[in-house]
C-alpha cells in the first residue's frame, strides 16, 4: 500500500530518488502546447515553400513527416523534455529514473499512432487513466514515463510529536513511503497530510491529526531520530 503516487527508486550507488508521474491533465496541456508549436513551424514552412510549385508540395510533405515524428524525439534526447513539457515542469525518463535515450524516445513516439486509435488519442487516454504510473501505450512499450521535473527532496529533518511505540510489520516499500511522507510533510498542507495519513488508518487505528503524528513518529523511529 502506498500513501502517495510517488515512485521510490534506489540507484546502484544506493541513492534514493523519488519520481512523481504526471497525470493526464497536465500531459494533455503540454501536448497542446507542443501541437501549437508544430503548427506554427508547419505554417512557416508552408509559406516559405509556397513559391516552389510541385517541388514545394513534396518538400512540405517531407517537412510535415519530420516535424510530426521527430520533433519530440530531438527534444527528448537532447533536453529530456519538449518545450511543452518544459513549460509544465515535466520530463521523460526510463522506468528506472535514467534519462531517455534515442531508442526509448523513438519507440514511445512511434507508438503514438497506436495511442491515437480509434481517434483523438482515445486509447492512449484510457491507458493513462487505468495505469498506476500514468502511462500510455508508447510508455509501456518504450519502458518510459513522464514525471514532474522536481528537484530531489533532501532527506532533512521533520517535526514530530513523540507517540507511543506502535508494533507494525512494515515491508521495505512501506517504510520508504512513510519516511517520504514525513519528509514531504513540511511542503504539504495540514489537510493533505491528513488525507494521505488516513489511507493507513486501517493499520494505525487512528485518523486525522493523530494519524499524521503517528506516521511521523514511526518515521522518526525508522531513521533513528526517536
Amino acid at each position: 500500500m502506498k500513501i502517495d503516487n510517488q515512485i521510490n527508486l534506489e540507484t546502484p550507488e544506493g541513492i534514493d530518488i523519488q519520481l512523481t508521474p504526471a497525470g493526464i491533465g497536465v500531459r494533455t496541456l503540454s501536448f497542446i502546447y507542443d501541437l501549437l508549436i508544430r503548427l506554427v513551424i508547419m505554417l512557416a514552412a508552408g509559406i516559405a515553400l509556397s513559391f516552389a510549385g510541385n517541388m514545394g508540395i513534396g518538400l512540405m510533405l517531407i517537412a510535415a513527416f519530420l516535424v510530426e515524428w521527430f520533433y519530440p524525439v530531438i527534444f527528448e534526447i537532447t533536453k529530456g523534455q519538449t518545450p511543452g513539457k518544459k513549460s509544465f515542469g515535466l520530463t521523460v525518463v526510463y522506468d528506472n529514473g535514467l534519462p531517455v535515450t534515442l531508442a526509448g524516445s523513438l519507440i514511445r513516439n512511434l507508438f503514438r499512432a497506436v495511442d491515437f486509435l480509434p481517434s483523438f488519442y482515445l486509447l492512449g487516454g484510457i491507458c493513462l487513466l487505468l495505469s498506476k504510473h500514468n502511462k500510455r501505450v508508447g510508455d509501456y512499450i518504450g519502458g518510459t514515463m513522464v514525471v514532474y521535473n522536481e528537484a530531489p527532496l533532501r532527506m532533512s529533518y521533520f517535526n514530530f510529536e513523540k507517540q507511543k511505540n506502535v508494533e507494525l510489520q512494515l515491508d521495505p516499500e512501506m517504510q520508504k513511503s512513510i519516511i517520504a511522507f514525513a519528509e514531504r510533510s513540511k511542503t504539504l498542507s495540514a489537510q493533505r497530510q491528513q488525507e494521505l495519513a488516513n489511507i493507513l488508518s486501517p493499520i494505525l487505528n487512528v485518523q486525522g491529526p493523530e494519524a499524521v503524528s503517528q506516521l511521523k513518529s514511526i518515521a522518526a523511529n525508522l531513521v533513528g531520530k526517536a
